[in-house]
C-alpha cells in the first residue's frame, strides 16, 4: 500500500511540475518541466533524507556522545525487529522529532534537544516509537520525497513569475495563478498522505513502546510546545509533516491546511488504544508544564530508572547523554 502511495504522489508531483513548465514555456516547457521532474524524483529517492538533515542542520551521535537517548533508540529498534538507524539530535528548543531514509536499512531518527530535554524517560521512548513505527512503515520514503518535491515545486513556480512567458496560452493570469496554485496543490499533496499515517504510526509506536499512555502523555506536551519556535522548520516549512506535530508557528490556525491530524484526536485513540490492551488510566490529566531545568527522563540531573548511561548536567548543549 505504501509503494502505491509513493507512485501516486510522485505521478502527482510530476502532473504538478509539468503544468507549471507549460504555463512558464508552453509545450516545450512542458518537456523540460517533466526532465526536471524526472531527475528530482531520482535525487529525491537517493539523497533526500540527506537533504532533510542538512536542512534542519542535524547532528548525528552515538553510544558514546549520547548514551541514553542512543541507547533508547537502540532498544525500541530492537523490540520493533529493525536495524539500528542513524541517531541525531536538533538543536532546537521546541519539542519534536522526525524520522527519514529510504528504507530501513538506510534511516535515521532526529529529536529536538528542547524534546529531550522537557520530557520523560516514557515519553521520549514513546516519541521514538513513533518514529520507528514510520521508518517500519516505509513511510519515511514518502516523507522525504513529498519535501523535496514540495520545496522545489515551490521554486519552480516562482520561476515562473519571473521568467514565465505572458504570450503561453495562460497568458499572464496563468502565471500569476499558478504561483499561488502550484505551492497549494503540493502542500495538499502532502496531507492527503499523513493524517491516515501519523495515526497508523501512532498505534504501532504504542506497540512497540509498550504503553499507548507514554505516547500520549508525550502529545499532550509536544502539544503544549508548539508556543516555542522551531527556526530551522520555519526556513523550511516543506519538511513540516515529517515531524511528529506540526512545527509551524501558524499550525493552529485551521484544520483545513493542517498536515496533521487534530492532536486530541490522536491522544484519544491512543487512551483507547490502552483501555484495550488493559494499561494506563482510561483518560489522561492535564499535565504541567516541564521546563530543561528537570533534566532528561525527569530526572532533575539524577539517574533515573531505566536509564542506560548517566545525567551530568542540566541541560547544557554538549554535555550529558545527548552529546
Amino acid at each position: 500500500m505504501n509503494m502505491f502511495r509513493t507512485a501516486l504522489l510522485l505521478a502527482a508531483m510530476t502532473a504538478i511540475f509539468m503544468g507549471v513548465g507549460y504555463l512558464i514555456g508552453g509545450p516545450s516547457g512542458m518537456v523540460i518541466a517533466f526532465g526536471i521532474a524526472v531527475a528530482t524524483n531520482l535525487f529525491a529517492y537517493w539523497n533526500s533524507d540527506k537533504l532533510v538533515l542538512r536542512m534542519h542542520n542535524a547532528r548525528e551521535v552515538d553510544e558514546r556522545s549520547a548514551p541514553e537517548y542512543y541507547g533508547l533508540v537502540r532498544d525500541l529498534a530492537a523490540r520493533a525487529g529493525l536495524p539500528m538507524p542513524r541517531v541525531y539530535i536538533l538543536e532546537e528548543d521546541q519539542p519534536n522529532a522526525f524520522a527519514t531514509g529510504r528504507n530501513p536499512d538506510n534511516a535515521a531518527v532526529a529529536a529536538t534537544r528542547g524534546l529531550l530535554n522537557m520530557m520523560s524517560r516514557e515519553e521520549v521512548a514513546g516519541v521514538m516509537a513513533h518514529e520507528l513505527a514510520h521508518i517500519q512503515n516505509r513511510d519515511t520514503l514518502t516523507m522525504t520525497i513529498t519535501a523535496t518535491l514540495a520545496g522545489a515545486i515551490s521554486m519552480l513556480a516562482n520561476f515562473a513569475f519571473l521568467f514565465g512567458r505572458r504570450d503561453s496560452p495562460a497568458g499572464t493570469i496563468g502565471v500569476i495563478v499558478t504561483m499561488i496554485v502550484a505551492p497549494i496543490a503540493a502542500m495538499l499533496v502532502q496531507m492527503a498522505i499523513s493524517r491516515t499515517r501519523e495515526y497508523s504510526a501512532d498505534r504501532r509506536g504504542a506497540e512497540i513502546c509498550g504503553n499507548p499512555i507514554w505516547l500520549a502523555s508525550a502529545l499532550q506536551r509536544l502539544e503544549s510546545g508548539r508556543r516555542i519556535p522551531n527556526e530551522e522548520a520555519e526556513a523550511a516549512p516543506a519538511t513540516a509533516h515529517m515531524f511528529i506535530i506540526n512545527p509551524l508557528s501558524g499550525a493552529r490556525m485551521d484544520n483545513l491546511f493542517s498536515t496533521h491530524p487534530n492532536t486530541a484526536n490522536r491522544i484519544a485513540a491512543l487512551e483507547d488504544f490502552a483501555a484495550e490492551l488493559g494499561s494506563g488510566p482510561a483518560r489522561l490529566d492535564p499535565i504541567p508544564a516541564r521546563t530543561p531545568s528537570r533534566g532528561p527522563w525527569g530526572g532533575g540531573g539524577r539517574r533515573s530508572g531505566g536509564g542506560g548511561g548517566k545525567w551530568n548536567g542540566g541541560g547544557r548543549r554538549g554535555s550529558g547523554p545527548w552529546g
